[in-house]
């Protein structure tokens, strides 16, 4: 019988999570992403943001419930060009290649990120289950603060993206020792124009 009084993905994560060594996972490959260049509250590249946590992003770790400025960072990463873009322009589904100054990065560690995998079995175990990586954001904002907070030792978390199902790296101001001082690739959008255009095909997304 199923107990329907224990929800899948419960609002409140809980006070004392665990963590067995198979739930931590290295990575040390390439991560793109796609960031402003132009307009308020412009961060470079390798900064993670300190401001938060914002209502439409999933995985602040800020403390809250309001945004505010704190020595806690965020910094989104996908890792394939298509989830970067599907991500960045889901509202929508238009990529403007002008608005902003977007600009695509790539970028690669300088030592291999610690991270908790929460695509495997991690929270079933923690008393959620694997649609906690499509929960409500602001469920998976007090998810990802709890982690913050008990798992000082890891650099972020490791999720699929709602929108591909592809991975995301999702690291935090702990992994600030990990960047590098240039990127692997970094180019304005409508220099790369061709290759969004293709990429976009692949989701759906129309470019203008």
């Amino acid at each position: 019988m199923v107990n329907e009084r224990l929800p899948k993905v419960p609002q409140n994560p809980p006070a004392d999570l665990s963590a067995e060594s198979r739930d931590v996972t290295s990575f040390a490959g390439i991560l793109w992403r796609i960031h402003r260049t132009a307009g308020i509250h412009v961060l470079a590249w390798n900064t993670p943001r300190t401001f938060g946590p914002l209502a439409d992003m999933r995985y602040d770790p800020h403390p809250g419930p309001r945004p505010a400025a704190s020595s806690v960072g965020v910094h989104y990463n996908a890792t394939d060009i298509k989830t970067a873009l599907a991500e960045v322009y889901q509202q929508d589904r238009v990529i403007d290649l002008r608005g902003n100054g977007p600009q695509l990065t790539a970028w690669r560690p300088t030592r291999p990120l610690r991270l908790l995998d929460l695509t495997d079995t991690w929270a079933i175990r923690n008393g959620a289950s694997f649609v906690l990586n499509a929960a409500p954001k602001r469920v998976c904002r007090r998810w990802s603060r709890a982690i913050y907070e008990q798992f000082p030792d890891l650099d972020g978390i490791h999720v699929h993206s709602t929108m591909t199902g592809a991975p995301n790296i999702v690291v935090t101001d702990r992994s600030a020792d990990a960047f590098p001082v240039h990127p692997d690739f970094s180019e304005a959008l409508w220099a790369v124009e061709t290759l969004v255009r293709s990429q976009a095909r692949t989701i759906g997304y129309r470019v203008i």
